[in-house]
Parts: C-alpha cells; sequence; structure tokens
C-alpha cells in the first residue's frame, strides 16, 4: 500500500521560522512571509518552462523557423488560455450551479479547480488568435504543441497525487491508496493519468518525427484521439467529482461525455489528413 497520510499526520523535513517555511502542508510547497507558494504553482511554471524549452527545438519537424519574439508571444497566449480556459471550463462544465450563487469565487484559483477539457479549449481558441496574427500555419503549430501540453497535463496530474484529490473507486490492488476521511483504498487514478499523458507525449513525439516531410494536423489527430480514449478508460476508476449521466443503459462521467467530441473530431482531423497526405505522396 502507498503511504499517503494527510499531512497533518505525517512530518515534513525543512528548515521552519517566522519568515520561510518548506512543506508545511500538503498543498502547500513553500511558504514565504505567510504566502503559501503551492505545488500547483511550481508544476504549472515547470510545465511552461518545458513549453519554451521543447516548441523551439522541435519547430524544425514542421518546416516553422520561428524567432524568439514570436514563440514568445506563442507562449504567453498558451499560459492565458490554459488558466483562463481550464478554470471557466472548470465552472461551466462541473460546477456552474456553485459557482452561480458564488461568482466572486470564479476567480479564487488558488483553491483548485481547473478542467483539462476547458484548457484544450482555451489554448485552441489562443493559439488561433496568435497563429493569425503572426502567420503561423495552425496545424503545424498544433503539431508541436501537444507534446510540451501532454507532458503539461502530465504535470498537473501530479499536482492532484500530491493533494490527493481525484483520487480513484475502492480496490483491493496491492498499490491502493488510503485518504484521510475516505472509505476504503483507492485506486491511484492520478498515477495512472500520468503515466497516459507521458505516453501520449512519446507517440506524438515519434509521429511527429516520422512524418516531418507530411502535410501538418496528423500529430495533432493523434493527441485528441490518444487522449480522448485513453482518458475515458481511466474515468471508469476514477471517483465521479459530479453527477453521472444517464444516457438509456448507458452512465457516463461527466469527464467521459466531455471527452467524446476531442476523440470525434480526432478521428475526422485524421482520416483528412491521410487521405490528402496519401493524394499528395501520389503526385
Amino acid at each position: 500500500m502507498i503511504d499517503n497520510r494527510p499531512s497533518e499526520n505525517r512530518q515534513y523535513i525543512g528548515y521552519t521560522d517566522s519568515v520561510i517555511s518548506f512543506f508545511p502542508s500538503r498543498e502547500v510547497a513553500v511558504s514565504l512571509f505567510g504566502f503559501g507558494i503551492h505545488w500547483y504553482g511550481i508544476l504549472y511554471i515547470v510545465a511552461f518552462l518545458i513549453a519554451f524549452l521543447l516548441l523551439p527545438r522541435l519547430q524544425g519537424e514542421r518546416g516553422l523557423a520561428l524567432l524568439r519574439d514570436d514563440w514568445s508571444a506563442v507562449l504567453t497566449s498558451g499560459i492565458l488560455g490554459v488558466l483562463i480556459g481550464g478554470r471557466l471550463g472548470y465552472v461551466l462544465f462541473y460546477h456552474p450551479a456553485y459557482f452561480a450563487l458564488h461568482p466572486l469565487e470564479i476567480a479564487f484559483v488558488w483553491k483548485g479547480g481547473m478542467s483539462s477539457h476547458g484548457g484544450f479549449l482555451g489554448v485552441g481558441i489562443a493559439f488561433l488568435l496568435v497563429a493569425r496574427r503572426h502567420r503561423i500555419p495552425l496545424l503545424a503549430l498544433l503539431d508541436l504543441a501537444v507534446i510540451p501540453g501532454a507532458i503539461g497535463l502530465a504535470l498537473g496530474r501530479v499536482g492532484n497525487f500530491i493533494n490527493l484529490e481525484l483520487y480513484g473507486t475502492v480496490t483491493t490492488l496491492p498499490w491502493g491508496i488510503a485518504i484521510s476521511g475516505v472509505e476504503g483504498l483507492r485506486h491511484p487514478v492520478q498515477l495512472y493519468a500520468v503515466a497516459k499523458d507521458l505516453l501520449i507525449a512519446v507517440l506524438c513525439l515519434w509521429h511527429l518525427r516520422r512524418t516531418r516531410n507530411l502535410r501538418p494536423g496528423g500529430t495533432f489527430a493523434v493527441f485528441l484521439m490518444l487522449y480522448g480514449f485513453l482518458r475515458f478508460l481511466v474515468e471508469f476508476v476514477r471517483e465521479p467529482d459530479s453527477p453521472l449521466l444517464s444516457f438509456g443503459p448507458f452512465t457516463l462521467t461527466c469527464g467521459q461525455l466531455y471527452t467524446l467530441p476531442f476523440m470525434l473530431i480526432g478521428m475526422i482531423l485524421w482520416v483528412r489528413w491521410r487521405r490528402k497526405s496519401l493524394l499528395r505522396a501520389r503526385e
């Protein structure tokens, strides 16, 4: 069994005084002058740094040669898309009734609550706008962005595991985790999601390099299909954080329902990409 006892039952090692405190709680990594730096904030920064390092190095795989200023604009738009889209997605997709009664809490992002589906939509809109402004081929940009994007998703799930949130259903497997206040051992579904997202990043990188001389869009389609399918599977062992949805004999979580359009769009883009790539190869 993985030891994941809550912070009040564990000892955190670090230097502590009135100014700075390391690991004061499970959610907070550092407390500086009474201000808590949460693990989520650190992981988001790491994810954006990875994107900043990877994207310029990968751009040659899609024939791009963007300057530093162009990449700065792309990354800035991506950060805003993730934060705004992810938060609004959580508000609108999962808890609209609560936030309708507490609208000021929409801005309380430090309390947690981000939606990966909303983040995808936010980044998509942001990249569409920045691609038009800087005359960047949108599909080529998306082919590149999905790789650091998948790594960023994995880091977000690491944050879920640290906070022991979005945990799994009851399990008898030896790697089940104990969570304070929750009955039974639970699937470490956060770690399943980390593995899922890292696998997606590896497969997308492989596809990106294998299709260097083909038209763009295929790697983005692969990402949508893989993420949609694997997220749909992981949801079966994840404890629902919103009411289940019934469609006749089928019952889906909100995460599964919102994932279906991503799979559908991915399959449509894949078919179109394959057809156009084959036609181009025959010319």
